[in-house]
């Protein structure tokens, strides 16, 4: 009996461990930076954030591959006719009726290459084109050979996409990398709303339990006092009143937190039934910043400033486009090479002969009835829209980025009153609780404003808390800059999965 003492002691306290830790693995506890992260992770706005940059980044590629060297073979291969057509006869010069009956086949292999500044381009190619005519008794064969061709095709006076092109496509790429980041940044506000609506929820279920614990305590003794004729009646049935109230608050409590749960996970797309306890943040690395730095960084790193200028490029493009559009252009075309022909295959590259094809076109219109004036007055006052309006949201950004700093700076402040006040209400009400648990205070009026002003108190922590990290996450959003770790938020594209 007294072996089994010790053998059993052991059994309980691993029994009681094991219960312990399996409570433990079956709660998920989860910061505000845990489920940052998780946001970041697999949230439907990450994954949407990603395949928007996603699409940008092969945007971009497709952009640059058009200035790169175009390979190309065009074929057919092969083709036969068997038609009646009309000919001039070289006899006679009159127009007759021959049967044909053919195959036809040729190859053209092409390397062409954009020039961006001027809007032209060149290319050089090699081609074979094969005829074999077919009679009743015989094949007649024929062979056209161009070994090479050099050409250039080059549009004079003529609107040149590919120079605009080329500065706005690499400013909206930076753009989208910048957006990219700002969304991250964008998770993590949606997320902090979350997690402290749920927090919220939780803070209301625990303070509902609370006053329906004391309100049921304070109801009992006022039964006992009331039948001893301590109390007035109506003093009982404002408590009976309460404790009824206490009820309802914490049904309502309990639906508020299922709702606030269910958001929460779905935004976080989580899908098993752990239960999920949140942790308040309760440490705070409080720090200051600088509206100017703050608005200067703004203007360095935000997408938006990006969006401005990309806008008044645009719209200069658009004035140069109806500028060009419907007035003199020109188009030269120059191609030189070698050709052949002959009646066998490899006759037909022996000794092959130059050939030089150049062309000028050229279009001028005479009188459109002010048609392109029009089209270029509608243009220059779409940029002025464009200038203004930039202007103005400029202002207006800037004012937003300063404001937002001059309300993080508070925030030191607004945590620390919302700290003490709910120290402070809450020390009032055990005080006040204890006076009337030992009847030194007989107003019920004392004890419920009590109870309110500590709830609102504890209540007003957590919104300050909630303020605090929400105008933290805005400020890195309008900046890209983490004031915190003096750094800038830099772009990784390893952190997308292309």
């Amino acid at each position: 009996m007294n072996k089994l003492i010790p053998l059993l002691t052991f059994l309980t306290i691993l029994l009681f461990n094991t219960t312990v830790s399996l409570a433990q693995i079956q709660t998920r506890r989860l910061t505000l930076q845990d489920a940052i992260e998780i946001a970041k992770e697999q949230s439907p706005d990450a994954l949407n954030s990603r395949q928007t940059f996603r699409a940008s980044f092969w945007e971009y590629k497709s952009f640059k591959a058009t200035y790169l060297p175009l390979f190309s073979l065009d074929a057919t291969l092969p083709q036969f006719q068997r038609t009646i057509s009309q000919q001039t006869d070289i006899n006679t010069g009159q127009q007759v009726f021959v049967p044909q009956q053919y195959i036809s086949s040729d190859a053209n292999l092409s390397v062409s290459q954009r020039i961006g500044f001027t809007g032209g381009s060149v290319f050089i190619s090699s081609g074979l084109e094969a005829v074999y005519n077919l009679t009743d008794s015989t094949t007649i064969s024929s062979f056209l050979s161009t070994p090479v061709n050099i050409g250039l095709i080059q549009p004079i006076f003529q609107y040149n996409s590919y120079k605009w092109d080329r500065k706005i496509q690499p400013m909206k790429y930076s753009q989208s990398k910048q957006k990219f980041l700002e969304d991250v940044e964008q998770i993590s506000i949606t997320t902090s709303t979350y997690f402290f609506n749920l927090l919220n929820a939780q803070i209301e279920l625990k303070i509902a339990n609370t006053n329906l614990s004391n309100y049921d305590t304070l109801y009992r003794i006022a039964k006992g006092r009331y039948q001893l004729g301590k109390i007035a009646e109506n003093d009982l049935l404002l408590l009976e009143l309460q404790f009824l109230k206490a009820q309802a608050a914490l049904e309502n409590a309990k639906l508020s937190l299922d709702n606030a749960l269910f958001r929460f996970k779905s935004f976080l797309r989580i899908k098993d039934t752990i239960p999920i306890m949140l942790l308040p943040p309760s440490k705070i690395d409080f720090f200051t910043v600088n509206p100017d730095e703050a608005v200067q960084l703004s203007q360095k790193n935000s997408s938006t400033f990006m969006d401005f200028q990309k806008r008044l490029l645009e719209a200069a493009r658009d004035v140069n486009q109806a500028r060009m559009s419907g007035r003199f252009d020109a188009e030269l075309s120059a191609v030189v090479g070698l050709t052949k022909n002959a009646s066998t295959l490899g006759a037909a590259y022996q000794n092959p002969l130059d050939q030089q094809q150049v062309s000028l076109g050229i279009n001028i219109p005479i009188y459109d009835w002010g048609v392109a004036r029009g089209r270029i007055k509608i243009a220059e006052s779409q940029e002025e829209i464009v200038k203004n309006s930039v202007e103005q949201e400029t202002i207006d950004f800037q004012r937003n980025v300063y404001l937002k700093v001059v309300q993080f700076n508070m925030q030191l402040i607004q945590v620390t009153i919302a700290a003490k006040s709910d120290t402070v209400a809450k020390k009032n009400f055990d005080v006040t609780k204890g006076r009337y648990l030992i009847g030194k205070m007989n107003s019920i009026l004392d004890l419920n404003n009590a109870q309110i002003e500590t709830d609102n108190a504890e209540k007003g922590y957590y919104q300050a808390l909630e303020t605090y990290w929400r105008s933290y996450y805005e400020l890195r959003k309008l900046t890209l800059f983490d004031f915190r770790n003096n750094r800038p938020i830099q772009f990784n594209i390893a952190d997308i999965q292309l």
